[in-house]
């Protein structure tokens, strides 16, 4: 076990009663592990972070909360040595430091497991680890250096309940397995302080709870957790206390155990009229099958893609299919082959109102009414160098937006401007680089803009990936409202309480097979996931459509009525 996950009283650092620090350092910061008074980090056009401060005491697991561009990303950044700040002071372990790297930021006691996984597929875990835990010091020895890190990565991982064979390759494992590497790559550098940018968002409910036993045992060990996420039921369920962004600033702080969720998301978006939407799941399926897909064979593209056995379903008019499922399992490989960026080996595989489109182009597709929200934002979404306006006609140039060849600049950028406007993207105008905004603002700038198409169907995939409660509501609203305008819809994502929330059927995708497709409401999130995990067939979970990913229970009068992030 590593010697910084010890209990904290077999440290160096004894606790008194409050959790304070004795050491033979001085100054009122060593009662923290980390604190930060004052953090401003301004960019052209925006203050990222204005004036933040930030305390988080040992063994303490710490919210942090906020919208999307309310400045939580940089924040992290300027934490783990990624980003310097323009003023302010961090102190870690009662000492002033700048962080002037994520390299210097380690060899304090500081990891961070990012969003987006940091990992060579071709690589075993131990080599992957080694890279970062010896860097430039591996030599002649190296066979005998991976050889000892490979021993403690198998005693961490038993340690802390994360089962993983140091010596699989990366390609191979899972994607829950993928962020044990993650996390322990940080606890084989003895670091005392782990920050974790939206953990949940790729797990299935039982991986939560695995990743929750985990959690919990480090913080009980010592060792300081910064989690962000923007589930509120998980933020209640897990953390200590809590701290809101808002427009760059501290909105508040809170117990998460003791305030509600409408609470923690009012400090947010800084009012309620965009919460506590009643969705309703009445809808008349009219006519024929929108959607159909049959016997659906396809072999995977490259080395270390998915192939797609017999898959099966349909999407009627006014309805929207959920299916849900873990990154890598099939779901960017059916995306392509219904939006035409792959063609099927048999144009009879998919069908759109009766007629075969398996090998017709993306355009032709878009001609008969299809729409597409893609996996990845930047690069398939949309073209970082080019503006809104650019963007909005790369797929909307069906809406009037071209007229013998020549492009009719006034209706492209009104267009622009209706998606912004509609959907609240905060942009600078319309002739702003969709590079330039974030993560959130830019999907809701795609989802408008083919929503604000009118299409006969809807092929959407993670719709509320890393967007704030506000802005996920809204593209919830938008997309239940196209539903009941009477768009066949279909919804790919690996959040299972935004499936239930919005979805009519669902059904979940794992290792390129489809589970049984049911109604929302004669299945429940445990049954999910373990179609999730590959458990076809399996008698449902007794767990009620109630309980959130982790066993979180939901607050009784929000349940089924309301989405919670």
């Amino acid at each position: 076990m590593p010697a910084s996950h010890q209990p904290e009283s077999s440290r160096s650092h004894r606790l008194d009663s409050k959790g304070a620090v004795f050491d033979n350092r001085s100054g009122e910061d060593r009662r923290y592990r980390i604190r930060c008074a004052g953090i401003t980090k301004v960019y052209p056009g925006v203050v990222a972070n204005d004036h933040v401060s930030l305390a988080i005491q040992p063994g303490e697991i710490h919210a942090l909360l906020g919208e999307n561009g309310a400045g939580k990303s940089t924040l992290m950044k300027i934490l783990y040595g990624v980003t310097q700040p323009d003023s302010g002071s961090i102190w870690f372990d009662g000492q002033q430091h700048t962080l002037k790297s994520p390299a210097h930021a380690r060899r304090l006691g500081i990891g961070m497991v990012f969003q987006h996984f940091s990992l060579f597929e071709t690589l075993t875990v131990v080599e992957n680890i080694a890279l970062s835990f010896y860097g430039k010091a591996m030599d002649k020895r190296a066979a005998g250096q991976l050889k000892d890190l490979a021993r403690r990565i198998e005693e961490i991982s038993s340690h802390y309940g994360m089962p993983i064979d140091p010596h699989r390759h990366v390609h191979s494992l899972s994607t829950g397995e993928r962020q044990r590497v993650e996390i322990i790559r940080c606890l084989v550098q003895d670091i005392s302080l782990l920050i974790l940018d939206e953990p949940t968002s790729v797990l299935t409910p039982q991986e939560v709870s695995s990743l929750f036993v985990t959690l919990k045992k480090l913080a009980a060990e010592g060792c300081s957790l910064l989690f962000i996420s923007h589930k509120l039921q998980e933020v209640k369920a897990l953390c200590d206390s809590a701290t809101v962004l808002r427009h760059g600033k501290i909105a508040g702080t809170c117990d998460p155990k003791t305030t509600s969720t409408e609470d923690m998301a009012s400090m947010m978006v800084g009012s309620q009229t965009t919460l506590g939407q009643r969705y309703s799941f009445s809808t008349s399926k009219k006519g024929d099958k929108r959607l159909a897909v049959t016997g659906l064979t396809e072999a995977a593209m490259g080395e270390f893609g998915t192939p797609l056995h017999d898959i099966h379903f349909s999407v009627k008019p006014g309805e929207i299919l959920g299916i849900a499922g873990v990154a890598g399992n099939g779901q960017k490989e059916l995306i392509q082959l219904l939006s035409g960026e792959r063609l099927a080996t048999s144009a009879d595989f998919i069908t759109l109102d009766n007629q075969p489109i398996g090998q017709l182009t993306p355009r032709k597709r878009r001609r008969l009414g299809m729409a597409v929200v893609p996996e990845e934002r930047l690069g398939r979404g949309a073209v970082p160098d080019m503006s809104l306006s650019e963007n909005g006609l790369l797929t909307g140039f069906l809406q009037n937006l071209v007229s013998g060849g020549f492009l009719r600049q006034r209706r492209i950028h009104g267009f622009a401007n209706d998606v912004i406007s509609r959907f609240r993207v905060k942009a600078h105008g319309n002739s702003a680089d969709a590079k330039s905004l974030s993560g959130g603002n830019l999907q809701k700038f795609i989802i408008g803009r083919e929503i604000l198409q009118d299409p006969k169907l809807l092929i959407c995939a993670s719709p509320t990936w890393g967007v704030d409660v506000g802005a996920a509501n809204l593209i919830h609203q938008s997309l239940i409202d196209l539903r009941d305008k009477g768009t066949a819809i279909v919804v790919l994502s690996e959040d299972l309480d935004e499936l239930f929330q919005i979805s009519d059927r669902i059904g979940a995708l794992c290792h390129g097979k489809l589970s049984p497709v049911k109604p929302v409401k004669e299945t429940s999130i445990n049954e999910v996931g373990q179609w999730m995990a590959g458990v076809f067939g399996h008698p449902e979970a007794s767990a009620p459509a109630s309980v959130l990913p982790g066993g979180i229970e939901m607050e009784p009068d929000r349940q089924a009525k309301e989405y919670t992030p």
